[in-house]
């Protein structure tokens, strides 16, 4: 197959093209230019998209003996990932950046240019794994490490763009072997550290890089009775169970810690309350993907509401194309936006959004 890698710039990329190479496939590797304004890029490698990435992105392909190409999707980046970030915290939701990039960037933008040019399939360093069933169909799982298991943030992608994505690491051990065997093909970016934080946050700070897209939008900060305990700067900054930076003036009755339990982007008001008023009983969740055929009734499953959170077992079921899941035991500080993964075992069933909550006693959001 003609197959087009995907290089970051990581040890994880650059082991998958290596892999789909000893395969036998016809390897081209790319890397991906997400932004023209360089001081946007860190240094140290602490995100995926930094100026120094993309000179070991090259190098990997020349060990590897691929041709190079870097495709310059920055407009595509800030219309889609960017914008949809900035949009998301000003409309008091909690979204995550990482699952946006696979859903337009990654496998859409990648791969459709890449179909259109003439490729099989892409080729990428996610940890997940890709099995075919008995009808044929291809189904998105767990990776074998589940300490690095992405298969949370690659829900989005859906069963269409899994049938034309290789996952080379989905049955790796352990991300030391990845290391071990990046060193033994004489790939320098062996011992490279992992990358983290948000790529476009140049340095970290999210609630800075808000502030300075957004604006000042100064407002309250409430109890669950209405009195006013605070303020604040822009009710963006915050998201749902936060609990440190509120500089709340006016301590609660009982003493306790109080936790960020809602944000209202109308009223610009931020609510707080008590941790016990962050547990729910019900996920709500649009913009279905369904990795297969929608259940017809209640269904068994785990449910995964972060991308290194532990699932939680519950029963989901379809009600008008969205997703109700209830979550046994229930779950805490769960955000409108963030990406609800329901799995069946290692098996991703299907990723909805999350759109609100409800406790057993009343609707909680």
């Amino acid at each position: 197959m003609r197959v087009l890698a995907a290089l970051s710039g990581g040890v994880d990329s650059a082991v998958a093209a290596a892999r789909a190479v000893d395969a036998g496939h016809d390897v081209v590797g790319v890397h991906m230019a997400l932004s023209r304004t360089r001081d946007q890029f860190r240094t140290g490698s602490r995100g995926c998209c930094s100026i120094e990435d993309a000179g070991d992105a090259r190098r990997a392909a020349d060990v590897l003996g691929i041709p190079y190409y870097v495709w310059d999707l920055s407009e595509r980046f800030e219309e889609t990932v960017v914008a949809d970030f900035l949009a998301e915290y000003e409309a008091g939701r909690t979204p995550n950046p990482c699952v946006r990039c696979n859903e337009h960037i990654k496998f859409a933008a990648l791969l459709d240019k890449a179909v259109a040019l003439g490729f099989d399939a892409v080729c990428t360093g996610h940890y997940a794994r890709i099995e075919t069933a008995a009808d044929g169909s291809r189904e998105l799982h767990r990776a074998r490490d589940a300490a690095k298991d992405q298969s949370y943030v690659l829900a989005v992608m859906g069963p269409e763009r899994l049938a034309r994505s290789m996952f080379p690491l989905g049955d790796v051990a352990s991300k030391s072997q990845t290391r071990a065997e990046a060193a033994a093909r004489g790939l320098s970016i062996s011992a490279k550290p992992d990358s983290y934080d948000i790529c476009f946050v140049a340095d970290g700070d999210t609630p800075g890089f808000l502030r300075d897209r957004l604006g000042s939008r100064p407002g309250d900060v409430v109890d669950t009775d209405g009195t006013v305990v605070g303020t604040h700067d822009g009710a963006y900054a915050y998201t749902v169970g936060q609990r440190r930076g509120l500089a709340l003036g006016r301590p609660a009755a009982d003493g306790k810690p109080r936790y960020v339990l809602a944000i209202e982007p109308v009223s610009n008001r931020v609510v707080v309350g008590p941790a016990d008023e962050l547990a729910v009983d019900e996920l709500l969740g649009g913009d279905v993907v369904w990795f297969g055929a929608p259940p017809a009734g209640e269904v068994a499953c785990e449910v995964q509401v972060r991308a290194h959170g532990a699932p939680a077992a519950a029963r989901a079921r379809v009600e008008d194309g969205a997703v109700v899941a209830r979550v046994d035991g229930g779950l805490r500080g769960v955000a409108a936006g963030q990406s609800l993964v329901l799995y069946a075992g290692t098996r991703v069933l299907g990723q909805a959004t999350v759109t609100g909550t409800r406790r057993l006693s009343g609707v909680a959001s």
